[in-house]
């Protein structure tokens, strides 16, 4: 570990991470129009947030900081590729990974693996089904759109919190603490389509004061002890490029497909920007999967 690294990673071993992150989210909602409005103002200026996509003429219209940063944009600013085979992102960000399975391993960094089972939350059986299949790891950073929308159509079968600790997910924390995304609180949210099952999920960090859906609403705070699931029995059908959740603060979302289902979504380039809605792979045609399958 260098000294940059170590300066901004060993700290957050010590300090409270749920305790500030509860108090973060506590700020987030403060109404104060002076203190709000500063922090909208620090926050546009200090990530050059584009305020052309904002809705609103004036940001300080915005009743909270957390509604500017959760914000919605303005009708057409990102739109959905309109390939019926393709996979789209689920969020602006970075795709700071994006790699073929070895087995269960998934390659969080240099010397850092970990296992489709621990970042699934223990689920055996299920994780089994994504074995040498792929994945993609978007990085959402502070200046991003942070609201989660579906990468293709799909059902909802099924969602899981996962509760862990709240590391960073810059960066640097990526490179030096052990299987990172396997050990953060997480939303572990399993779908189905015409392909087949795919996963996404939504991993907490530091500072991120809340997660939720638009099915089940705030899932934190407050931050649960242990595994909390949710079954749908009448599956929830949603489209490509529906809004699904969002986050507060910067975050990550994971998405991973069984092995042959989406093959170009695990050779994306590291460190690619992304906007969501914009295509990330194309599942293979039948005359594509007809050709592999000749010897």
């Amino acid at each position: 570990m260098n000294l940059f690294d170590f300066i901004k990673v060993t700290p957050q071993y010590i300090v409270p991470q749920h305790l500030l992150s509860t108090a973060m989210h506590w700020f987030m909602q403060i109404e104060t129009p002076w203190v709000k409005n500063a922090q909208i103002k620090l926050l546009a200026k200090l990530y050059k947030i584009d305020l052309s996509e904002v809705p609103l003429d004036d940001i300080t219209d915005y009743p909270t900081f957390n509604s500017f940063f959760t914000r919605s944009l303005k009708p057409g600013t990102r739109p959905i590729d309109p390939d019926p085979n393709s996979l789209v992102s689920p969020a602006d960000g970075v795709v700071s990974q994006s790699q073929h399975l070895q087995g269960n391993t998934l390659i969080q960094a240099k010397c850092h693996d970990y296992t489709l089972e621990a970042l699934l939350g223990g689920d055996i059986e299920y994780a089994k089904q994504f074995y040498n299949g792929d994945s993609a790891v978007i990085y959402l950073s502070p200046k991003d759109y942070h609201r989660i929308h579906m990468p293709c159509d799909g059902k909802l079968i099924s969602m899981t919190y996962v509760p862990g600790d709240l590391f960073a997910v810059n960066p640097a924390t990526v490179r030096n603490v052990e299987g990172l995304f396997a050990r953060n609180e997480r939303l572990v949210i399993r779908f189905e389509n015409e392909h087949g099952i795919f996963c996404l999920i939504m991993v907490g960090a530091i500072f991120v004061g809340s997660m939720e859906t638009v099915w089940q609403g705030k899932i934190t705070p407050p931050y649960q002890p242990t595994l909390q699931h949710w079954a749908y029995d009448e599956p929830l059908e949603f489209h490509k490029g529906e809004e699904i959740g969002r986050f507060n603060m910067g975050s990550t979302v994971i998405l991973v497909t069984p092995e042959g289902q989406i093959p170009e979504l695990g050779m994306i380039s590291a460190d690619t920007p992304v906007k969501m809605g914009e295509k990330l792979a194309s599942y293979p045609t039948t005359t594509q999967k007809s050709e592999e399958a000749q010897p």
